[in-house]
């Protein structure tokens, strides 16, 4: 085994190894493993207090922020109050500035009372309490052993637990599966209860001995579980349910939310009441000594227990599933399912689970259900992209706003009041603010001055100066209010975002200069000199517009060669183009667009409804597009392409630049990196980030590049079956495929 260990953050204790009930499918004691029989009824005090010194040490050597104790059994009530107190005694002052500590017990119920509850109440231990439905689902298989129901105790615990005096303590409910109840009447049943969450637990089984299916349906649990999904959907998922939250999460690129699906690595461990290390308790179900270390606390530390094999493979992610896992498009979500379920004589462990075809219908299933209400709606549509877009820059610059709080200096505090006086005063209906902020290099601007405060850039400007400069422009763009803001400038020359350079002749290098709007145009103050701008959009002898593109049928464009931080592209930047120049260049991509309109309507609309600034990079001709650090709207150009090549950069550009923009708003894969796939333009595998990437870019090109639409085509065919993707990636793939269709 490979890699680092990976530190146990929860702690099974059991503190008592007998039960008042006879579940008859209890895994500690009706499964393979009996060794509850040669063990103490309770944990001793040596075996508490080496327990408490043993996570203490972990936990100090691994600086866990935190850990779970969770106490376990048997049922763990039958220990008493006075020895729960000792063992919450003795954990909470073992760990005390160490690391916090998160307390749970897990019950039957039958015990509870308020003497129990006030104890848990003193230290914060949580509890969860197992009822498997109704009363005639419960009293299946969780009687006494004289045959008497334990349901109506049971029912009471929980009331008990749901007073309000005790509620903060509830975990809430866990239900084990019995595809024979009434999956309609379990869920009403255990909602009737109100609580804080419930978990549905598949029993455990492994392919020597696999779980009942009445109907010998291969998807009986999925059915059922699914059956309950719909329930919970339509009335408003007003509790959560572990299971159900976790697929979902999965679904939309997130973590799994429990060991039972998906592939985040282990990280519990057991005591046993004779001071015994072993694995995941469940374990106990595949045959007789499967969860043993050979481990105890006396004698081991818990390092010792995570560097043991069987943790190990529990640790692996998707190297640990089987090879039939591996290549499952559900992989992600199912995770291989439960360690134990994949449990066969002959091949222990590397199976698929006993599970299998219930899990892919359930992942299905849900995804089936809720893809419509799940999919981004930036996927696809423009639109709601740019305002994502819009709102991420906004965060970025209250981001900057709270880190730069109390040590930004006067500078900023001016700026950002004056910010927010521009702000309040485009409620009429004035959108200067939104213009400057929307432009692609705030950005860059933002990102550049939030990497040097954590220490990762040098060299940034003074950030103050850049948002006045923003403020100015804002309030130019409006044409008022009539604010007089005043602007930090450099190097003898005053930028304002948008519109241009004005250079201060005469003036010193470095200063302040106010602008305040005039009709059509603007006024700068610097020292005892005083221009006007009358016209901003025409050049003076001082003044440097932002040109625009906007001939020859081409779009209204900004050719932006003056931001000082649109050199964010990981590629040289021009210097500001001479007259000549820019004419051949705008010339050039006027023929560009001319080529486009005429080749691939559809994408020319597209890039010109979605880009707003190109901006002119240094190298040879055919070094194609360029995206950066900036928002939505910008694409870096080379300067020396001609016509052609202009056009397939702008298509390429543009599409390459809406999937970056896409992907920092909404999740399309997860987990990259893990799985490789071919890529019909290569020969080396890829991980999925680039072969979606790739797809989409040639999907966008079929129309204008022979070849393109076969091989966006073929990427489609291989992602459809990658596990990598969520079901908002999943849809954008179906319009990837669409695109292509259109462009043969």
């Amino acid at each position: 085994m490979t890699g680092p260990l990976v530190p146990f953050r929860e702690i099974v204790i059991k503190v008592h190894s007998r039960c008042d009930l006879a579940c008859d499918h209890c895994y500690v004691y009706e499964h393979a493993d009996q060794s509850w029989r040669t063990r103490p009824k309770v944990i001793s005090d040596e075996a508490i207090l080496q327990t408490a010194r043993r996570l203490a040490e972990h936990a100090r050597n691994h600086a866990l922020p935190s850990v779970s104790v969770i106490l376990h059994g048997g049922e763990p009530l039958l220990a008493g109050p006075a020895r729960l107190r000792r063992i919450c005694e003795e954990l909470t002052t073992a760990l005390d500035g160490v690391t916090a500590l998160d307390l749970r017990i897990h019950t039957n119920g039958l015990q509870l009372s308020p003497r129990y509850l006030d104890l848990f109440d003193e230290f914060g231990v949580k509890v969860g309490i197992s009822l498997d439905g109704d009363k005639a689902a419960n009293d299946r298989h969780r009687r006494f052993a004289d045959g008497r129901s334990s349901h109506p105790l049971v029912v009471r615990a929980v009331r008990l637990l749901s007073e309000e005096r005790y509620r903060h303590l509830n975990l809430g409910l866990l239900c084990t599966i019995d595809v024979e109840n009434d999956p309609v009447a379990v869920h009403d049943a255990l909602m009737e209860l109100d609580p804080p969450r419930i978990d549905f637990l598949l029993p455990h089984g492994t392919w020597d001995t696999p779980p009942p299916r009445p109907d010998g349906s291969p998807t009986a649990y999925a059915d059922w579980i699914l059956t309950v999904f719909d329930r919970w959907d339509r009335q408003g998922r007003r509790v959560p349910v572990r299971l159900f939250e976790s697929v979902l999460s999965t679904l939309s690129g997130g973590p799994s939310l429990t060991e039972s699906l998906g592939l985040a690595p282990t990280d519990l461990v057991v005591v046993e009441t004779d001071g015994t290390l072993e694995q995941v308790d469940s374990l106990k179900s595949a045959y007789e000594g499967a969860a043993a270390t050979g481990f105890d606390v006396f004698t081991h530390s818990f390092d010792e227990v995570a560097a043991h094999p069987g943790v190990r493979a529990r640790q692996l992610g998707l190297a640990g599933v089987s090879d039939t896992c591996r290549r499952c498009p559900v992989v992600r979500s199912c995770g291989g399912g439960l360690y134990t379920h994949r449990y066969r004589s002959g091949t222990d462990f590397d199976n698929t689970s006993v599970y299998c075809t219930d899990l892919e219908a359930l992942v299905r299933g849900i995804e089936l259900r809720t893809a419509p209400r799940t999919v981004s709606p930036a996927v696809g549509d423009d639109a709601v992209l740019g305002t994502a877009q819009h709102e991420l820059t906004a965060l970025l610059l209250a981001r900057l706003h709270d880190e730069l709080a109390g040590r930004g200096g006067d500078a900023w505090a001016r700026a950002w009041t004056l910010t927010a006086a521009v702000e309040r005063s485009g409620a009429d209906g004035h959108d200067g603010y939104d213009d400057v902020l929307a432009h692609p290099y705030t950005r860059s601007w933002l990102l550049d001055a939030l990497d040097a405060l954590d220490g990762d850039r040098s060299g940034s400007a003074e950030p103050g100066a850049r948002l006045a400069a923003s403020a100015a422009a804002a309030v130019v763009r409006d044409g008022g209010p009539d604010l007089a803001v005043r602007v930090p400038y450099e190097n003898g020359a005053l930028f304002l975002p948008t519109l241009g350079e004005l250079r201060l002749t005469g003036q010193p290098e470095r200063g302040t200069a106010e602008v305040r709007p005039v009709e059509k145009g603007f006024l700068v103050r610097a020292g005892r000199v005083e221009r006007r701008i009358a016209r901003p959009a025409e050049p003076t002898a001082d003044w440097r517009p932002v040109r625009r593109l906007g001939r020859d049928g081409a779009p209204d464009l900004a050719i932006d060669d003056l931001d000082p931080y649109r050199n964010c592209f990981g590629v040289p930047v021009v210097p500001r183009l001479g007259l000549d120049e820019a004419a051949h260049w705008s010339g050039r991509l006027a023929g560009a667009w001319s080529l486009l309109r005429e080749r691939a309507p559809e994408q020319a609309e597209a890039a010109a409804g979605s880009l707003s600034t190109l901006t002119p990079l240094a190298g040879p001709a055919d070094s194609g597009p360029a995206v950066g650090r900036h928002g939505l709207g910008a694409l870096g150009l080379p300067l020396r392409a001609d016509a052609r090549r202009l056009a397939l950069a702008l298509l390429r550009g543009h599409r390459r630049a809406r999937l970056h923009r896409l992907l920092e708003v909404t999740d399309l894969y997860a987990e990259d990196g893990l799985w490789s796939h071919h890529a019909p333009w290569t020969d080396a595998p890829v991980p999925v980030s680039e072969l979606l990437a790739g797809a989409y870019e040639r999907a966008g090109l079929a129309a204008f590049e022979p070849g393109s639409a076969e091989q966006a085509l073929r990427a489609v065919d291989t992602l459809e079956r990658a596990a990598e993707l969520t079901v908002s990636g999943k849809s954008l793939l179906v319009r990837l495929g669409e695109e292509a269709e259109r462009g043969r």
